[in-house]
């Protein structure tokens, strides 16, 4: 069972690496079973997932009004980075 029960450290880190890439199945039973009995972590997923979606909306926004992009080099940098994490 200590297996399948994280703390709730881990458990946020789970959350925020599946908006970045699919988890494994392991994983997922993990962050199943930790959401199932913690109020914090539910409400942590909920409020990542609004942060992440006014982040995407601000960037879009950006992109319609014209301002300063990164160059596809910066981007790949950045994303290599937050795959390192």
């Amino acid at each position: 069972m200590q297996m399948l029960v994280k703390s709730c450290k881990i458990t946020t880190e789970l959350i925020d690496k599946q908006q970045l890439t699919p988890l494994s199945v392991k994983e997922k039973l993990q962050l199943q079973t930790h959401k199932a009995m913690c109020k914090t972590c539910n409400a942590y997923e909920k409020q990542s997932k609004i942060i992440d979606s006014l982040i995407n909306r601000w960037f879009r926004f950006s992109e319609t009004n014209k301002t300063e992009k990164l160059s596809p080099e910066k981007k790949n940098a950045i994303i290599d980075q937050i795959k390192k994490v």
